[in-house]
């Protein structure tokens, strides 16, 4: 058994590795194996890729993604391995690692040591079609460090260096001359934050012209209420879990996640 760097060239061999509903991984790996932050790692036996995973950086924070082991070699400790390999990568630069943990991965991270912080609710097929508020405006590059500021107190990250180069497709809830939220269509799920409920509203109906789905924290009553009260449900769960120094991020704040890929 080895564990070594997976390089681009690696990407084609992953299909055997694709959990059933989960989206197609080798986009997702191709992704990782391209970005500057991104650092996929790859288990092999008898040069049979058996296991993967990738770190992600945030400047002292980190995310684990996209551990993945081949359904035929379970239970041997290779994911404990990845998981453990990733985390020791990162322990000089990094003070907080945080990750997605689907219901059959938890129990391993517990044992690792991470503590549950909130769990992300999943809602599919929304198709209603709202009224567009007048409030929500393209993006202008006067609004960046409006941006930069709202992200950073909610998410606790520092993450514009990823985030600006989804800027110029987005969206924003300006009311009063005073930015209330912003939309990223083309960032991972579409991600938005938002300041106040009436933005982080707003800004979910504008998504959902597009989207089927949404996903945020349990925290953001306001959100699930909304869908509620729509007659829409959760249809499943994901635990967001922590390892190391705690965060103040606003999770009630948070109207639709990244992805399960970056957070």
């Amino acid at each position: 058994m080895e564990i070594q760097d997976l390089k681009q060239s690696d990407v084609s061999s992953l299909n055997d590795l694709q959990p059933s509903g989960w989206k197609d991984i080798l986009s997702i790996f191709d992704f990782y194996s391209k970005s500057s932050f991104c650092f996929p790692i790859k288990v092999t036996i008898n040069n049979k890729i058996v296991g993967i995973g990738t770190r992600v950086i945030h400047n002292d924070i980190a995310w684990l993604a996209h551990i993945i082991v081949n359904i035929d070699y379970r239970n041997k400790g290779i994911g404990k391995l990845i998981t453990q390999t990733l985390i020791n990568s990162l322990k000089k630069e990094c003070t907080t690692i945080y990750l997605i943990a689907t219901d059959l991965g938890a129990p391993l991270y517990e044992k690792i040591g991470f503590k549950k912080e909130t769990d992300y609710l999943f809602f599919k097929d929304i198709n209603t079609k709202w009224e567009i508020s007048k409030n929500i405006k393209l993006y202008k590059e006067s609004m960046k460090d409006t941006i930069t500021n709202l992200d950073q107190k909610v998410s606790g990250e520092r993450r514009m260096f990823h985030i600006e180069k989804h800027l110029q497709s987005s969206y924003i809830f300006k009311k009063d001359n005073i930015v209330e939220g912003f939309y990223l269509p083309s960032f991972g799920e579409g991600m938005i934050i938002a300041d106040t409920s009436p933005a982080g509203i707003e800004l979910m109906k504008l998504r959902l012209l597009t989207k089927e789905r949404a996903t945020f924290p349990s925290d953001n009553l306001t959100a699930t209420n909304f869908l509620h009260r729509n007659n829409y449900i959760v249809h499943k769960t994901a635990m967001r879990m922590r390892l190391g120094k705690k965060r103040n991020v606003l999770f009630s704040k948070i109207f639709n996640r990244i992805g399960g890929h970056i957070g």
